[in-house]
């Protein structure tokens, strides 16, 4: 018979742990996300999926805060995070760190997910934009790929949350293997 399982059966590991598991080489970058609560649930997210590290950048809230951590459920303690005021200088340092840049944005260039080649080894930089403009429109030329989700409901949106977590899961899939 299927039971669920208990915490303690979880094989749950503990922050220190974490800190020192190899992680993917992904990095996720919050343009102008407002919601505290899309920003905690990115955390718990990334926490999943051992990202490497989260960016903030613009006016994205930062930890400590009480609605982030509601969301978050101590992802903030686990999951490397920096603040950068200045997205477009991000996206430069991050290119001349090595990362491929992809916008998670419909635009006239975007590529469905399932159609764009992750390539193993490779580092990436996924940036999910503000939740009513999607990304900055001054920055659009920066990005080396967009990538969109496939939706074929009357709404083409996602919260940026979830979408968040549909783009790390496919990036974690393939890098992970």
């Amino acid at each position: 018979m299927t039971k669920k399982l208990k915490l303690e059966e979880l094989g749950r590991i503990d922050i220190e742990t974490f800190k020192h598991t190899e992680k993917i080489p992904l990095v996720i970058v919050l343009d102008n996300v407002r919601s505290m609560h899309n920003v905690g649930a990115v955390f718990r997210t990334a926490d999943a999926f051992l990202i490497e590290k989260i960016i903030l950048c613009g006016i994205t809230p930062q930890p400590p805060h009480r609605e982030i951590h509601k969301a978050a459920l101590g992802a903030t303690e686990s999951v490397d995070w920096v603040y950068e005021n200045d997205i477009e200088n991000t996206l430069i340092v991050l290119k001349s760190n090595g990362y491929t840049v992809v916008g998670v944005e419909q635009t006239s260039d975007s590529i469905l997910i399932d159609k764009f080649s992750v390539i193993k080894n490779k580092k990436y930089a996924l940036v999910l934009g503000n939740e009513v403009d999607g990304l900055s429109d001054d920055t659009l030329g920066a990005y080396d790929f967009f990538i969109e989700i496939p939706q074929h409901g009357t709404k083409h949106s996602l919260n940026v949350s979830v979408c968040g977590g549909i783009v790390m899961w496919e990036f974690f899939r393939i890098l992970k293997q």
